[in-house]
């Protein structure tokens, strides 16, 4: 009994990972085929525009592949858009809780600011503009 309960786990196991592996495999596949495409493109684009444009010469698949890691260098490094290293930190803490509201008390005042701003708001910053005077 125990041998083939070994056996289920195991082939589960091995299915876990056949479909890891499966998906990595998918994954490098489309990010090649998606570069190849965007290079392709990036080509006809520059091809079609520069050279009438400005005056540039044409340029081949693997230029037009360079140009686009140089601009990602340039402009974006090689990290994921969303984070960065310093929203590591922050956002671990809202990540690390597991009941946590989101709702911020602090913006529950600003419903008051436009009859604030009516009755006191618009002497008082005349006042402080007069005593800055």
């Amino acid at each position: 009994m125990e041998n083939l309960e070994s056996k289920k786990r195991c082939n589960i196991t091995f299915q876990k990972v056949m479909k890891i592996i499966g998906f990595v495999i998918l994954g490098i596949t489309g990010a090649i085929g998606l570069a190849l495409l965007l290079g392709y493109a990036v080509m006809l684009l520059w091809n079609w525009l520069m050279p009438d444009i400005f005056g540039f010469v044409e340029i081949t698949f693997w230029q037009a592949v360079a140009i686009i890691v140089l601009a990602r260098l340039i402009f974006g490094g090689f990290k994921h858009p969303h984070h960065t290293s310093s929203d590591k930190g922050f956002m671990s803490k809202f990540h690390n809780k597991k009941c946590m509201p989101i709702k911020n008390h602090s913006f529950d005042k600003w419903s008051h600011y436009d009859e604030f701003w009516k009755n006191e708001g618009e002497k008082a910053f005349n006042d402080f503009v007069e005593q800055r005077k």
